[in-house]
């Protein structure tokens, strides 16, 4: 049976892979040719979707903790990982990490050349390794609902 509080990462572990693999491709792309601005344009849209989605899946998680749905609702996205910290669900290390994700994000919201695209590629190796350690912290959200 399904608990209603098993919270699903397929979709978002596919976007981790997808992003591995534009940003694999993006590294054997020659500069010059539209292969990599297809990659790197794929290795950004990625990052923000998943950012995206590490806040609202972490927020699934935080909803038994709180008094109503909408007061995690409420939370903004660097006090969903805080609160994650605060309940060990997440080392403070890794929400240091993504709280400067969020920030390189915000930083660069609208500046969508070269520049918002480059300083995000320099963050996506350590990001990929990152995300993928969300996704554990959920599927170990899961194991113990189920034990």
């Amino acid at each position: 049976m399904f608990d209603m509080n098993m919270i699903d990462t397929t979709y978002f572990e596919r976007c981790i892979s997808t992003l591995d693999k534009a940003y694999g491709l993006l590294l054997k792309a020659d500069p010059a040719e539209i292969d990599y601005d297809m990659y790197r344009s794929a290795c950004v849209k990625e990052y923000e979707i998943i950012l995206e989605q590490c806040g609202k899946l972490l927020r699934k998680i935080l909803k038994p903790y709180y008094h109503s749905s909408k007061a995690v609702d409420q939370l903004y996205f660097k006090d969903v990982f805080k609160q994650c910290v605060l309940r060990s669900i997440i080392t403070p290390e890794l929400c240091e990490r993504f709280l400067e994700y969020r920030d390189n994000r915000n930083n660069t919201a609208h500046d969508y050349g070269v520049n918002f695209a480059e300083e995000t590629l320099i963050l996506l190796p350590n990001f990929i390794v990152d995300a993928t350690l969300i996704a554990a912290a959920i599927k170990q959200h899961n194991n113990d609902i189920e034990s």
